[in-house]
């Protein structure tokens, strides 16, 4: 292309040369001048074609040298490569042998950190040192081996802990009242037993995002809190009595968890026990209203025995009179007519005790009655829900067993209760008896 642009240039300046020439002489001259510049211009771009062949010839040169000079790099890192890599092997194999024994030490060191974080989060004595477990835990998780330090601070921690859980601590923390709130108090703590605060019982709960003491809802008996405060008033080294759940709270939880008998009535005994205590309170009304007339009655017949005049207004009374009203009737008659009186006074005396009868034997019938029911109860959850969770089972196990118990708490007693007035109403029957076999045989005798 630059070959045509110089041959259309030669002949544009050959043509405006002979356009410009006026005589031959001079066109011949202007064409000898543009054929020796044409020459010119060949020869120029020869030379510069060989100089640009001469400089690619060196490149070329160049780009093989830098070929070979780099495939030499490349082999002599290769050969460094893999030598490091042998190293490496070698090192690693050093390394694992060296670390044999500080391996296990570290996986013994992991586990017991966390052990340790474990039963110092559920001590008690981490309401008076609180954040005891975040330097164990943070170890128990740490892919580094432990120094010398961090190995000592781990047994410092156990044995501060062995030392803390014999010794009897006041201080003063936030505790949760059972109603919520939170109110800072002076807690006495028993080691890593119990804690008590205003004479009340204190359990230690680490399950919720901030660790506290919290009040139990509900305190063990009052004998208990008596100790609690004896305790907290009392000066160091004197002797003081307190009770102490060895369990370290689980004890005292299940007192939380744990029904009181009016509380189980209500909950599981259901209709069948209402009934059942309706039954027990009746038959208990019942028994001392007997008790009452029984004893009421022995006593006026007892002062009817120590006199000789016939009183109307005890049934001994009224039996002696048919004699006193009667004194010239024959001895046949006479024994019939006291008979008929013994009978007519035994009546009133005997009165009720069968209706107590009935009620002690219906009573233990009761709780069978609440037990089958606790038991289709247990059999339709066991139906629902299968046998997989025991505290779905628990309602109607419970409700039969609160059933059979008030049921035998009803019965015993109502029937000792029948025994007694039995026997109370037989001894004033035999008196009556007794008095009126007397009159006939002196009757007898003195017809005799």
């Amino acid at each position: 292309m630059k070959k045509i642009n110089i041959i259309v240039s030669i002949a544009l300046l050959s043509f405006s040369a002979a356009a410009g020439a006026q005589t031959l002489d001079e066109l011949a001259e202007i064409v000898r001048r543009a054929a020796s510049s044409e020459g010119q211009i060949n020869r120029e771009r020869e030379a510069e074609f060989l100089r640009q062949r001469d400089n690619q010839r060196n490149l070329l040169a160049q780009a093989k040298a830098d070929l070979v000079r780099e495939n030499k790099r490349s082999d002599d890192l290769k050969s460094e490569y893999d030598r490091l890599e042998r190293e490496l092997a070698e090192l690693t194999t050093i390394l694992q042998e060296r670390m044999g024994n500080l391996g296990e030490l570290f996986g013994i060191v992991r586990q017991a950190s966390g052990d340790i974080q474990a039963a110092l989060n559920d001590s008690m004595v981490s309401a008076e040192m609180p954040g005891r477990g975040a330097f164990l835990s943070e170890l128990a998780q740490r892919k580094a081996l432990p120094n010398v330090q961090e190995l000592r601070t781990v047994w410092s921690r156990m044995v501060t802990e062995i030392a803390e859980s014999g010794k009897i601590s006041k201080f003063s923390t936030t505790v949760e009242r059972a109603n919520g709130d939170k109110e800072e108090m002076e807690v006495v703590r028993i080691g890593v037993f119990n804690a008590v605060a205003n004479g009340r019982f204190l359990d230690w709960d680490s399950t919720k995002s901030t660790e506290n003491l919290i009040e139990l809802a509900r305190q063990p008996a009052s004998r208990f809190s008596s100790m609690a405060n004896d305790l907290q008033s009392a000066s160091p080294g004197d002797p003081v009595a307190m009770a102490v759940d060895f369990t370290r709270g689980q004890i005292l939880r299940a007192v939380v968890q744990s029904k009181t008998p009016i509380e189980r009535v209500k909950e599981d005994g259901g209709i069948v026990g209402y009934v059942i205590i309706s039954v027990g309170i009746l038959g208990l009304l019942l028994c001392l209203w007997k008790a009452f007339v029984l004893y009421t009655t022995g006593g006026r017949m007892s002062k009817q025995l120590k006199s000789e005049t016939a009183n109307k207004g005890n049934p001994l009374g009224r039996v002696m009179s048919i004699f006193a009203d009667n004194p010239e009737t024959d001895i046949e008659t006479l024994e019939l007519k006291l008979d008929e009186a013994i009978l007519r006074e035994s009546a009133p005396l005997e009165t009720g005790l069968s209706f107590i009868k009935v009620l002690y034997v219906v009573a233990p019938l009761l709780g069978l009655l609440g037990t089958v029911v606790g038991m289709i109860a247990t059999f339709q959850m066991i139906t629902l829900f299968g046998t997989g969770d025991p505290r779905m089972m628990a309602g109607g196990i419970s409700t039969a067993l609160v059933t059979t118990v008030l049921g035998l708490v009803v019965a015993i007693p109502l029937t000792l209760l029948h025994a007694f007035l039995q026997g109370k109403s037989k001894s004033l029957i035999q008196i009556l008896e007794e008095q009126a076999a007397g009159i006939i045989a002196r009757l007898a005798e003195r017809n005799g």
